[in-house]
């Protein structure tokens, strides 16, 4: 399974932020049991290279694994043996995008501004996470839709939940980046997995599902 097609199933990118090896393993199998698809391990959590390594090999072919908050160039390079297929940042570094494009990966770079957005276009990045959400609205997704390449999707990322997604969509979002309101350290699977289930339906209903 690749990005494109995992995100046209579910575009809910579940943010694991602080999630420890030994769990990693039932908590994937709670978001996969929920419908999603794409997982990313920030690169601040605990052993998160071994973490993508597990997740990456549970479920190959079945659900894209990645790091987030990879902020140099060499994260990436491990992100990629490790078995990850995505690279998502909170900033926009051009070397960072070039070189996970290079590898064959996804590049996420967070942008908050119009030139940030432009900047990630030109190193190689057709999709991008609009980080900090909550501090922008709808109607910058909006705008920045109306200038963008129309093959570059955008990820709203902070501040999302079932009841404001379908605004966010209506602006032009492909999809969502959800952290703390799917995972947070102390969470058992199963409550992850009633989270992950809201979001999802949310998402189905966006769809028409």
């Amino acid at each position: 399974m690749n990005f494109e097609d995992a995100a046209r199933d579910c575009g809910i990118i579940a943010i694991l932020r602080g999630v420890t090896l030994d769990e990693v393993a039932g908590v994937g199998d709670a978001l996969y049991g929920a419908g999603i698809r794409i997982v990313e391990v920030p690169l601040n959590s605990p052993e998160p290279f071994r973490s993508i390594t597990a997740l990456a090999a549970r479920f190959q072919g079945r659900m894209v694994v990645g790091a987030g908050t990879v902020l140099d160039a060499d994260s990436v390079d491990r992100v990629r043996s490790a078995g990850g297929q995505i690279s998502v940042s909170p900033d926009c570094n051009p070397a960072v995008i070039a070189r996970a494009v290079e590898r064959n990966m996804v590049p996420l770079p967070g942008v908050f501004t119009p030139t940030e957005a432009f900047s990630a276009v030109r190193a190689g990045a057709r999709h991008l996470k609009l980080f900090p959400a909550e501090a922008a609205a709808p109607k910058t997704v909006k705008a920045w839709k109306a200038v963008l390449p129309r093959d570059v999707k955008l990820y709203a990322v902070g501040g999302v939940t079932p009841a404001n997604m379908r605004e966010w969509a209506e602006a032009g979002c492909a999809g969502f980046g959800i952290g703390s309101n799917i995972y947070k350290p102390g969470m058992s699977a199963a409550d992850v997995g009633k989270a992950a289930a809201d979001f999802v339906a949310a998402w189905n209903g966006l769809k028409g599902a």
